[in-house]
């Protein structure tokens, strides 16, 4: 089975049981400080599974866009990747465990859709421990389904249970599916989470059934939710029989282009080294297409998104010249067209992909250059030292400054008959993970959306940004992303100059006449076409449901601004303060950025 048609599959098997398929969302989160892309199919949907209600109903079936990047440096071996694709269903407080359990039960092992032997299959459910008892209600389920006792582990909080995104919100246990990949039980207790290895996770149910409050107490929740994942890539891998996601059709084309562009007789599976290079190039340039290729695109820069995208690129470029790949261009048109048919914003952006694509890996050259310049300048000390070895501190500077592989570093020096202390490197290397890390998880940990009173200001102070943007400078601003914390918002749009102190001002003075007329914001639910026809804006490149959200601001007869959007909002605008446009630059070609306050 190919990922299409599990894609597919998936889909088709929970429109049967009455779940409303929905669009995946951007990598780009919308108003989302705390993570720098999409990290997880539930990501988009944190509002609806926190108590708003979905436009397309209680019961929801998609496929989403994911990035991680903590395990980076783990890209290359048989199964890390930065960008994969997440199946999901969703119960917004409709059917629970049983309903759940049952449906995932059947879609793994009915002839019609997955078709696994159940005795393949085991579970793993919470244990429970001294704040939440154990989650038997779980374990029954799938016992009465067929799944053996033997088959069912019990397993700690921190392998079965989620949330909540920060110190307090809705949270439960979960209940993951594991395949077994042997033949036989290792021993009497084989079951997920054996240490032999062979169980191996492909969906996780979320149960979100209690409330953690600020007490420490699991108060549990009258609306209980459900939420699901299973990986696209690691399932075709396991229903292939295979040990590498790498060795899935879906990187096939991929790899077939690495090769190609190689200039010698380049061969997947020949030599382990260069099987590592050919993977990162081939995840990297996948990752990078992706992000590049959004309705929410960002280009590569030295700071957050753009610096991941950055960072992307430019490894896959350093794996490529070890390779003899001098463009990866050729790799980057075979994602797109692999992918556009699930993803058309591939192919309807492939010419800004490869332009942007073709311009960083000129960057990375030049990069390089001056690197080595660095390094020349460096050689006249290093040769004094009788040693003959280059201290791994000068050789993470260059790495960290910029941006020189250690490989170069140690090419060069062995060049000049010197060594590089690569032990001191990797322990600088190590202390710039974990504060990486460290950084990351902080920033995750405050919560996956900010529905704080002063974000939910900045949200609607947007919505009144964009319209005062439309008239004074036309009808061809657009969003292009924003960023919201409780202290500021920043606000990315469409126009291609920069904008006058006077056009400042007048925008100011239009977000302003509207806080100060204090106008109400209502909500409506209509078709996405109607919406439009209406008078509604829409987010430049989104996708959404036939039936949507329309924010309105002001009277119908009289309104101010009317847009398409998920929330959250204020109910009137003169609870806003007063609106100050802090800084106006560039963001990337043709897209300018505000940043502004609410006072």
């Amino acid at each position: 089975m190919n990922a299409d048609e599990l894609r597919s599959k998936f889909t088709a098997f929970f429109v049967e049981h009455g779940h409303a398929r929905i669009e995946g969302k951007s990598l780009i989160p919308e108003n989302d400080p705390t993570v720098l892309f999409t990290t997880a199919g539930m990501h988009p949907l944190v509002p609806y599974l926190l108590g708003e209600p979905h436009p397309a109903g209680n019961r929801l079936v998609d496929y989403q866009k994911c990035i991680r990047t903590g395990d980076i440096d783990s890209v290359g071996d048989p199964s890390h990747l930065t960008f994969f694709e997440m199946l999901g269903n969703w119960s917004l407080g409709d059917y629970f465990k049983e309903g759940a359990i049952e449906m995932s039960f059947e879609f793994l092992t009915s002839p019609k859709w997955l078709g696994i032997p159940v005795k393949k299959l085991g579970v793993s459910v919470f244990a429970g421990d001294g704040e939440v008892e154990r989650d038997d209600e779980s374990a029954r389920v799938w016992k009465k389904l067929g799944i053996d006792e033997n088959r069912i582990a019990y397993l700690p909080r921190e392998d079965n249970w989620w949330g909540p995104a920060g110190s307090t919100g809705p949270c439960g246990p979960d209940s993951e599916m594991f395949y077994y990949t042997g033949e036989e039980p290792c021993g009497p207790g084989c079951k997920p989470g054996c240490s032999c290895g062979k169980w191996l996770e492909i969906w996780n149910d979320v149960f979100m059934q209690y409330n953690k409050n600020e007490a420490g107490e699991y108060i549990p929740l009258s609306r209980k939710c459900v939420d699901t994942g299973m990986g696209i890539e690691r399932t075709v891998t396991i229903l292939n029989g295979k040990s590498s996601v790498y060795d899935t059709e879906i990187f096939a084309s991929l790899i077939a282009a690495v090769c190609a562009s190689s200039g010698s007789a380049l061969v997947y599976g020949a030599n382990p080294e260069n099987d590592r290079s050919i993977r990162i190039i081939c995840d990297h340039i996948r990752s990078a297409a992706f992000i590049l290729g959004d309705p929410k695109a960002v280009n590569p820069s030295n700071v957050g998104a753009g610096y991941v995208l950055r960072r992307l690129i430019r490894r896959a470029v350093r794996h490529g010249r070890k390779l003899g790949v001098e463009s990866l261009i050729p790799v980057c048109r075979a994602v797109i067209e692999k992918f556009s048919p699930a993803y058309p914003e591939l192919q309807a952006n492939s010419a800004s992909i490869t332009e942007e694509l073709n311009a960083e890996e000129k960057r990375f050259l030049e990069t390089l250059q001056k690197g080595e310049h660095e390094f020349e300048k460096l050689l006249p000390n290093l040769l004094k030292d009788p040693r003959k070895i280059m201290s791994g501190r000068l050789a993470f500077k260059l790495y960290d400054t910029y941006g020189f592989p250690i490989e170069l570093s140690e090419e060069l020096a062995a060049e000049n008959g010197m060594t590089v202390n690569r032990g001191e490197f990797d322990e600088a290397f190590k202390k710039h993970q974990e504060l990486s890390r460290l950084q990351s998880g902080e920033q995750f940990k405050g919560g996956l959306v900010d529905q704080g009173e002063m974000a939910v200001k900045y949200h609607t102070a947007t919505h009144l940004l964009q319209k005062a943007l439309r008239l004074v400078l036309g009808d061809h601003v657009a969003q292009r992303g924003s960023n919201i914390t409780a202290e500021r918002m920043r606000f990315d749009f469409s126009h291609g100059e920069p904008m006058t102190a006077e056009q400042i001002l007048k925008v100011e003075e239009l977000v302003n006449g509207a806080i100060k007329a204090d106008y109400p914001v209502t909500v409506s639910m209509m078709e996405l076409e109607q919406a439009k026809s209406s008078g509604a804006t829409a987010l430049f490149g989104e996708k959404y449901e036939s039936t949507v959200k329309v924010y309105t601001i002001g009277g119908e007869s009289g309104y101010f601004s009317k847009e398409v959007c998920g929330g959250p909002h204020v109910e009137h605008t003169g609870v806003l303060g007063r609106f100050s446009i802090k800084k106006e630059q560039s963001s990337s070609a043709g897209v300018r950025r505000i940043r502004a306050v609410l006072e």
